[in-house]
């Protein structure tokens, strides 16, 4: 998926996410820790909410796909 294509944002989130610069969105994408794999994995079909004031990114590992999730946490 690309990091372009936000299918499943909420309007809040999408803001946030966009506000991050591409190359940064993708490490951040590119760095998501799978509990089945053990290991840093991508994250893919995603979706984005803002739960507590941090943007959660939700989705599954590249890898197994197992559920995996990403907090960026507000600046």
């Amino acid at each position: 998926m690309s990091i372009e294509s936000l299918p499943q944002f909420t309007l809040p989130a999408r803001q946030r996410w966009e506000s991050i610069p591409s190359g940064i969105r993708q490490q951040l994408l590119d760095n998501v820790w799978c509990r089945h794999c053990r290991d840093a994995v991508t994250i893919s079909n995603f979706s984005g909410t803002i739960k507590g004031g941090d943007l959660l990114l939700a989705g599954q590992c590249a890898v197994c796909h197992g559920d995996v999730a990403r907090v960026i946490e507000r600046a």
